[in-house]
Protein backbone atom coordinates (compact mmCIF):
# COMPACT_ATOMS: atom_id res chain seq x y z
CA UNK A 1 0.00 0.00 0.00
CA UNK A 2 1.28 3.23 -0.85
CA UNK A 3 2.35 5.75 1.99
CA UNK A 4 0.18 9.17 2.02
CA UNK A 5 2.14 11.75 1.00
CA UNK A 6 1.67 14.43 4.32
CA UNK A 7 3.43 17.96 3.16
CA UNK A 8 3.80 20.00 7.28
CA UNK A 9 3.90 23.57 6.08
CA UNK A 10 5.04 25.82 7.90
CA UNK A 11 7.21 29.41 8.90
CA UNK A 12 5.59 32.02 6.77
CA UNK A 13 5.17 35.45 6.91
CA UNK A 14 3.70 35.78 10.79
CA UNK A 15 5.29 36.90 13.82
CA UNK A 16 4.71 33.27 14.74
CA UNK A 17 7.00 32.15 12.31
CA UNK A 18 9.46 31.05 15.02
CA UNK A 19 6.66 29.52 16.61
CA UNK A 20 5.50 27.45 14.04
CA UNK A 21 8.99 25.51 13.03
CA UNK A 22 8.91 24.18 16.41
CA UNK A 23 5.19 23.34 15.97
CA UNK A 24 6.38 21.57 12.87
CA UNK A 25 9.49 19.84 14.35
CA UNK A 26 6.87 18.46 16.96
CA UNK A 27 4.74 17.40 13.96
CA UNK A 28 7.30 15.88 12.18
CA UNK A 29 8.71 13.66 14.67
CA UNK A 30 5.71 11.98 15.46
CA UNK A 31 4.34 11.09 11.92
CA UNK A 32 4.52 7.81 11.32
CA UNK A 33 7.19 6.62 8.64
CA UNK A 34 5.94 3.67 7.70
CA UNK A 35 2.56 5.41 6.75
CA UNK A 36 3.44 8.64 6.00
CA UNK A 37 5.92 10.03 2.91
CA UNK A 38 6.72 13.03 5.27
CA UNK A 39 7.03 16.33 2.97
CA UNK A 40 8.91 19.54 4.58
CA UNK A 41 7.09 22.84 3.20
CA UNK A 42 8.57 26.08 4.34
CA UNK A 43 7.78 29.55 3.83
CA UNK A 44 10.06 32.35 4.87
CA UNK A 45 9.60 35.55 6.35
CA UNK A 46 9.23 37.47 3.29
CA UNK A 47 6.49 35.05 1.82
CA UNK A 48 8.98 32.62 -0.74
CA UNK A 49 7.56 29.21 -0.43
CA UNK A 50 10.93 27.57 -0.21
CA UNK A 51 12.35 23.72 -1.61
CA UNK A 52 11.66 20.69 0.79
CA UNK A 53 15.43 20.76 1.30
CA UNK A 54 15.51 24.44 2.15
CA UNK A 55 12.93 24.16 4.24
CA UNK A 56 14.28 20.76 6.00
CA UNK A 57 17.50 22.83 6.57
CA UNK A 58 15.22 25.08 9.03
CA UNK A 59 14.84 22.17 11.16
CA UNK A 60 16.28 21.07 14.00
CA UNK A 61 18.35 18.41 13.39
CA UNK A 62 16.30 15.13 15.49
CA UNK A 63 13.18 16.35 12.79
CA UNK A 64 15.28 16.06 9.61
CA UNK A 65 14.95 11.88 9.44
CA UNK A 66 14.08 10.55 6.95
CA UNK A 67 12.53 13.37 4.74
CA UNK A 68 11.25 13.84 1.56
CA UNK A 69 13.78 16.16 0.36
CA UNK A 70 14.17 15.78 -3.27
CA UNK A 71 10.45 15.22 -4.54
CA UNK A 72 8.68 17.77 -6.68
CA UNK A 73 6.43 19.55 -4.51
CA UNK A 74 3.78 22.23 -5.40
CA UNK A 75 0.38 23.64 -4.91
CA UNK A 76 -1.13 25.15 -7.81
CA UNK A 77 -4.60 27.24 -7.57
CA UNK A 78 -5.63 24.96 -10.28
CA UNK A 79 -7.30 21.57 -9.31
CA UNK A 80 -5.35 18.95 -10.40
CA UNK A 81 -2.41 20.91 -11.17
CA UNK A 82 -0.42 20.51 -7.63
CA UNK A 83 1.75 17.66 -7.37
CA UNK A 84 3.60 15.77 -4.46
CA UNK A 85 0.83 15.59 -2.02
CA UNK A 86 -2.27 14.17 -0.80
CA UNK A 87 -2.72 16.04 2.44
CA UNK A 88 -1.39 19.28 3.54
CA UNK A 89 -0.88 19.66 7.36
CA UNK A 90 -0.62 23.02 7.73
CA UNK A 91 1.22 24.56 11.01
CA UNK A 92 1.17 27.91 10.26
CA UNK A 93 0.23 30.30 13.18
CA UNK A 94 -1.01 33.96 12.88
CA UNK A 95 -1.65 35.92 9.87
CA UNK A 96 -1.07 34.46 6.02
CA UNK A 97 -1.62 31.33 7.61
CA UNK A 98 -4.11 30.65 10.49
CA UNK A 99 -6.30 33.48 8.81
CA UNK A 100 -8.03 31.75 6.12
CA UNK A 101 -5.13 33.22 3.26
CA UNK A 102 -2.98 29.99 2.74
CA UNK A 103 -6.75 27.95 3.00
CA UNK A 104 -8.00 29.47 0.25
CA UNK A 105 -4.79 29.01 -2.06
CA UNK A 106 -5.61 25.14 -0.72
CA UNK A 107 -9.22 24.91 -1.03
CA UNK A 108 -8.44 26.11 -5.08
CA UNK A 109 -6.10 24.03 -5.28
CA UNK A 110 -8.51 20.98 -4.26
CA UNK A 111 -5.91 19.82 -1.94
CA UNK A 112 -6.73 18.29 1.39
CA UNK A 113 -5.67 20.29 4.52
CA UNK A 114 -5.89 19.62 8.32
CA UNK A 115 -7.76 22.62 10.37
CA UNK A 116 -10.62 24.60 9.60
CA UNK A 117 -11.12 25.78 6.05
CA UNK A 118 -11.53 29.43 5.08
CA UNK A 119 -14.62 31.03 7.16
CA UNK A 120 -13.71 29.28 10.58
CA UNK A 121 -9.22 30.33 9.90
CA UNK A 122 -10.95 33.99 9.25
CA UNK A 123 -13.23 34.52 11.96
CA UNK A 124 -11.30 32.07 14.43
CA UNK A 125 -8.52 34.50 13.66
CA UNK A 126 -10.34 37.91 13.95
CA UNK A 127 -10.96 38.30 18.01
CA UNK A 128 -13.57 40.50 17.39
CA UNK A 129 -15.80 39.11 14.78
CA UNK A 130 -14.98 35.84 17.22
CA UNK A 131 -16.71 37.63 20.22
CA UNK A 132 -19.61 38.85 17.96
CA UNK A 133 -19.93 34.92 16.96
CA UNK A 134 -19.93 33.87 20.19
CA UNK A 135 -22.54 36.99 21.56
CA UNK A 136 -24.92 35.30 18.40
CA UNK A 137 -24.80 32.40 19.94
CA UNK A 138 -26.08 33.82 23.58
CA UNK A 139 -22.17 32.35 24.58
CA UNK A 140 -20.74 34.47 27.61
CA UNK A 141 -17.60 35.81 26.71
CA UNK A 142 -14.73 38.58 27.94
CA UNK A 143 -16.11 42.11 27.05
CA UNK A 144 -14.18 43.89 25.02
CA UNK A 145 -14.10 47.44 22.76
CA UNK A 146 -12.37 47.01 18.93
CA UNK A 147 -11.00 49.87 17.46
CA UNK A 148 -8.71 50.88 14.50
CA UNK A 149 -5.00 51.64 14.02
CA UNK A 150 -6.05 55.53 13.05
CA UNK A 151 -8.71 55.61 15.69
CA UNK A 152 -6.35 55.26 18.36
CA UNK A 153 -6.45 59.13 19.00
CA UNK A 154 -10.09 59.83 18.94
CA UNK A 155 -10.73 56.55 20.68
CA UNK A 156 -8.30 55.48 23.34
CA UNK A 157 -10.42 56.74 26.59
CA UNK A 158 -13.50 54.73 25.60
CA UNK A 159 -11.81 51.68 27.17
CA UNK A 160 -10.64 53.56 29.93
CA UNK A 161 -14.24 54.68 31.06
CA UNK A 162 -15.97 51.61 30.00
CA UNK A 163 -13.43 49.39 31.82
CA UNK A 164 -11.23 51.14 33.95
CA UNK A 165 -8.28 49.33 35.20
CA UNK A 166 -6.13 47.27 34.27
CA UNK A 167 -6.83 46.24 30.74
CA UNK A 168 -5.31 44.21 28.19
CA UNK A 169 -4.48 45.38 24.55
CA UNK A 170 -4.33 42.69 21.77
CA UNK A 171 -4.27 43.48 18.29
CA UNK A 172 -7.37 41.23 16.63
CA UNK A 173 -5.45 39.02 14.60
CA UNK A 174 -2.43 37.81 15.90
CA UNK A 175 -1.78 35.17 18.22
CA UNK A 176 0.49 33.41 21.04
CA UNK A 177 0.65 36.55 23.05
CA UNK A 178 2.63 38.37 20.34
CA UNK A 179 1.87 41.93 21.06
CA UNK A 180 -0.79 41.81 23.93
CA UNK A 181 0.31 44.51 27.16
CA UNK A 182 -1.36 44.51 30.05
CA UNK A 183 -1.94 47.90 31.09
CA UNK A 184 -2.84 49.92 34.42
CA UNK A 185 -3.14 53.57 33.56
CA UNK A 186 -3.60 55.96 31.06
CA UNK A 187 0.19 56.58 29.60
CA UNK A 188 0.71 52.62 29.60
CA UNK A 189 -2.99 52.35 27.56
CA UNK A 190 -1.51 54.81 24.96
CA UNK A 191 1.68 53.07 24.52
CA UNK A 192 0.33 49.41 24.37
CA UNK A 193 -2.07 50.40 21.94
CA UNK A 194 0.59 51.93 19.46
CA UNK A 195 2.53 48.85 20.20
CA UNK A 196 -0.41 46.23 19.10
CA UNK A 197 -1.60 48.38 15.96
CA UNK A 198 2.75 47.23 14.74
CA UNK A 199 0.29 43.78 14.26
CA UNK A 200 -2.44 44.90 13.09
CA UNK A 201 -4.54 47.43 12.30
CA UNK A 202 -7.48 46.40 13.84
CA UNK A 203 -7.02 46.33 17.99
CA UNK A 204 -8.83 45.15 20.78
CA UNK A 205 -8.95 46.70 24.61
CA UNK A 206 -10.34 44.05 26.94
CA UNK A 207 -10.71 44.14 30.61
CA UNK A 208 -8.39 42.43 33.07
CA UNK A 209 -10.68 39.28 34.24
CA UNK A 210 -9.77 38.25 38.26
CA UNK A 211 -10.15 34.37 37.24
CA UNK A 212 -8.81 31.10 36.69
CA UNK A 213 -7.49 30.11 33.35
CA UNK A 214 -8.89 27.11 31.93
CA UNK A 215 -8.33 25.52 28.37
CA UNK A 216 -9.89 22.87 26.99
CA UNK A 217 -8.87 21.23 23.08
CA UNK A 218 -11.84 20.25 20.86
CA UNK A 219 -11.21 17.70 17.87
CA UNK A 220 -13.64 16.82 14.73
CA UNK A 221 -15.79 17.74 12.02
CA UNK A 222 -19.66 17.79 12.08
CA UNK A 223 -19.41 15.85 15.59
CA UNK A 224 -16.36 17.72 17.72
CA UNK A 225 -15.58 16.45 20.97
CA UNK A 226 -13.84 18.42 23.88
CA UNK A 227 -11.12 17.18 25.77
CA UNK A 228 -10.79 16.99 29.32
CA UNK A 229 -9.84 21.05 31.39
CA UNK A 230 -6.57 21.99 31.51
CA UNK A 231 -5.47 25.08 33.88
CA UNK A 232 -3.05 27.29 33.20
CA UNK A 233 -0.91 28.71 36.22
CA UNK A 234 1.07 31.97 34.95
CA UNK A 235 4.13 32.82 36.84
CA UNK A 236 4.25 36.35 35.10
CA UNK A 237 1.43 38.69 35.54
CA UNK A 238 -0.34 36.74 31.96
CA UNK A 239 0.44 33.98 30.08
CA UNK A 240 2.80 35.64 27.56
CA UNK A 241 4.87 34.78 24.49
CA UNK A 242 7.99 33.75 27.04
CA UNK A 243 6.06 31.31 29.42
CA UNK A 244 4.06 29.82 26.38
CA UNK A 245 7.58 28.71 24.29
CA UNK A 246 10.54 29.51 26.42
CA UNK A 247 11.31 29.08 29.61
CA UNK A 248 8.28 26.68 30.83
CA UNK A 249 7.63 29.15 33.69
CA UNK A 250 3.95 28.82 33.87
CA UNK A 251 2.36 26.10 35.30
CA UNK A 252 -0.34 23.61 33.02
CA UNK A 253 -2.67 21.74 35.59
CA UNK A 254 -4.00 18.96 33.64
CA UNK A 255 -6.63 17.99 34.76
CA UNK A 256 -7.61 21.29 36.22
CA UNK A 257 -9.64 20.89 39.42
CA UNK A 258 -13.02 21.79 38.33
CA UNK A 259 -16.39 19.75 39.68
CA UNK A 260 -18.09 17.53 37.19
CA UNK A 261 -20.89 19.85 36.70
CA UNK A 262 -18.32 22.42 36.17
CA UNK A 263 -16.36 19.92 33.58
CA UNK A 264 -19.86 19.35 31.88
CA UNK A 265 -20.55 23.06 31.86
CA UNK A 266 -16.92 23.85 29.74
CA UNK A 267 -17.65 21.07 27.68
CA UNK A 268 -20.37 21.78 26.37
CA UNK A 269 -18.89 25.97 25.16
CA UNK A 270 -15.97 24.69 24.14
CA UNK A 271 -17.61 22.74 21.43
CA UNK A 272 -20.29 25.52 21.32
CA UNK A 273 -17.40 28.08 20.49
CA UNK A 274 -16.14 25.63 18.08
CA UNK A 275 -19.80 25.27 16.19
CA UNK A 276 -20.21 28.49 16.28
CA UNK A 277 -16.75 30.03 14.69
CA UNK A 278 -17.56 27.35 12.12
CA UNK A 279 -14.48 25.37 13.28
CA UNK A 280 -12.93 22.14 11.69
CA UNK A 281 -10.62 19.90 12.39
CA UNK A 282 -9.01 21.37 15.63
CA UNK A 283 -9.20 24.56 18.01
CA UNK A 284 -8.11 24.67 21.51
CA UNK A 285 -10.65 27.11 23.30
CA UNK A 286 -10.10 29.38 26.16
CA UNK A 287 -11.86 30.31 28.84
CA UNK A 288 -11.89 32.46 32.12
CA UNK A 289 -13.71 30.85 35.51
CA UNK A 290 -14.70 34.08 37.40
CA UNK A 291 -13.49 33.88 40.63
CA UNK A 292 -16.56 36.16 42.13
CA UNK A 293 -19.39 34.53 40.09
CA UNK A 294 -18.30 31.21 39.15
CA UNK A 295 -18.79 31.77 35.46
CA UNK A 296 -17.02 30.40 32.13
CA UNK A 297 -16.40 33.45 30.14
CA UNK A 298 -14.99 32.91 26.70
CA UNK A 299 -11.51 34.30 25.82
CA UNK A 300 -10.93 33.00 22.28
CA UNK A 301 -10.67 29.89 19.84
CA UNK A 302 -7.21 29.50 18.44
CA UNK A 303 -7.50 27.02 15.03
CA UNK A 304 -4.40 26.06 14.73
CA UNK A 305 -3.01 25.58 18.77
CA UNK A 306 0.46 25.32 19.21
CA UNK A 307 1.94 22.22 18.99
CA UNK A 308 5.25 22.31 20.71
CA UNK A 309 6.50 19.56 23.13
CA UNK A 310 5.27 21.95 26.10
CA UNK A 311 1.96 23.02 24.13
CA UNK A 312 -1.42 22.53 26.03
CA UNK A 313 -3.37 20.91 22.92
CA UNK A 314 -1.59 17.63 22.57
CA UNK A 315 -1.09 17.85 26.26
CA UNK A 316 -5.02 17.56 27.24
CA UNK A 317 -5.35 14.94 24.47
CA UNK A 318 -2.68 13.21 25.96
CA UNK A 319 -4.13 13.44 29.14
CA UNK A 320 -7.87 12.49 27.53
CA UNK A 321 -6.29 9.46 26.49
CA UNK A 322 -5.05 10.13 22.51
CA UNK A 323 -1.10 10.20 22.75
CA UNK A 324 0.51 12.66 20.23
CA UNK A 325 1.16 10.51 17.47
CA UNK A 326 -2.85 9.21 17.13
CA UNK A 327 -3.81 12.79 17.50
CA UNK A 328 -1.67 13.87 14.14
CA UNK A 329 -2.70 10.65 12.66
CA UNK A 330 -6.42 11.37 13.68
CA UNK A 331 -6.08 14.89 12.07
CA UNK A 332 -5.19 13.77 8.95
CA UNK A 333 -7.93 11.48 8.95
CA UNK A 334 -10.22 14.15 9.41
CA UNK A 335 -8.90 16.18 6.83
CA UNK A 336 -9.42 13.73 3.98
CA UNK A 337 -13.34 12.89 5.53
CA UNK A 338 -13.81 16.96 5.11
CA UNK A 339 -11.99 16.75 2.04
CA UNK A 340 -13.81 13.36 0.39
CA UNK A 341 -16.99 15.09 1.44
CA UNK A 342 -16.63 18.25 0.00
CA UNK A 343 -16.27 16.12 -3.66
CA UNK A 344 -19.97 15.49 -3.36
CA UNK A 345 -20.88 19.04 -3.39
CA UNK A 346 -22.24 20.43 -7.01
CA UNK A 347 -20.91 23.63 -8.22
CA UNK A 348 -22.67 23.59 -11.10
CA UNK A 349 -26.36 23.18 -12.38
Amino acid sequence: MAKLRVAVLFGGRSGEHEISIRSAASVIEALDRKRYEVIPAAIDKQGRWLSPAASAALLPDESRQDLSTDTDFRVDPQPGQSVGVDVVFAVLHGTFGEDGTVQGLLELADVAYVGSGVLGSSCGMDKDVMKRLFAERGLPAVDHIALLRHEIDARWQEAEKRFGYPVFVKPANLGSSVGISKVSNEAELRKALQQAAQYDRKLVVEPAIDGREIELAVLGNDRPEASIAGEIVPAAGFYNYESKYLDESAKLVIPAPLTADQLAEVQRLAVGAFQAVECRGLARVDFFLERQTGRFLLNEVNTMPGFTSISMYPKLWEASGVPYPRLVDRLIELALERHAEKQTIRFER
